[in-house]
């Protein structure tokens, strides 16, 4: 569809063709180009009025304006950009056989991927069958069960032993005591001497008279002090 390209107005009827062409179902695809110029001459394709129209294209849309060297708005909002117009023809013509070769090419690729994908499913399906979970699902926890038992008896045997342990510096201790109880002593054939209540160590603390209380390993006597 011929569009003025370059001058005053140009931008709005390459925005009217771009709707034109998308209205009536025209075309498969928009070869938007025109020959090299200065950067006054592509102007045209570097207004936001036509980048918002490629951008808002239902039918895709090759840019192919000026030479390989040039750039405008348009290339980078365009589908596909191409050097020359004459390589946008052939962008937008491919060859059949080309094509064909590619598909072909993405269809077997597909294929392999696909079996690769089957055999690795199928070996690890066999896997999870040859595993314990599945061939004898009970062991796991006959296993754990053990472990659990012997962890219980050694706790027992441990807090026994402790036990014994306890018992044997008890007794220890008892005799200790026992060996230095003043009853002992007072079994030996000892008394003690006891005035006012208070243990007489020294017979400096005695006076004669006095009242005394004599205590023996069976019970205890009065006595005086002569």
């Amino acid at each position: 569809m011929p569009v003025p390209v370059q001058g005053p107005g140009a931008a709005k009827e390459i925005v009217k063709g771009i709707q034109t062409m998308n209205e009536k179902k025209l075309a498969d695809v928009i070869i938007l180009a025109r020959g090299g110029g200065s950067l006054e001459d592509l102007w045209p394709f570097n207004e936001e009025i036509v980048a918002r129209a490629i951008y808002a294209s239902e039918i895709p849309i090759i840019s192919a304006v000026g030479h390989e060297t040039d750039f405008t708005i348009a290339d980078f909002v365009a589908d596909l950009r191409a050097p020359t117009p004459s390589a946008a023809a052939e962008l937008a013509n491919p060859d059949i056989y080309e094509l064909n070769n590619r598909v072909h090419t993405l269809k077997d690729r597909a294929r392999l991927a696909l079996n690769k994908k089957l055999e690795f499913m199928k070996l690890r399906y066999k896997n999870l069958m040859n595993s314990k979970a599945f061939k004898d699902p009970l062991q796991n926890m006959q296993n754990n069960y053990l472990n659990l038992d012997k962890l219980i008896k050694q706790m027992e045997n441990s807090i026994i032993l402790k036990q014994k342990e306890a018992e044997k510096i008890f007794q220890a201790n008892v005799l200790k005591l026992d060996a230095l109880s003043p009853l002992k002593t007072l079994a030996r054939g000892y008394a003690i001497i006891q005035k006012d209540n208070a243990i007489v160590k020294t017979s400096k603390d005695l006076k004669k008279g006095e009242q005394i209380e004599l205590r023996f390993s069976d019970g205890s006597k009065k006595a005086e002090i002569l």
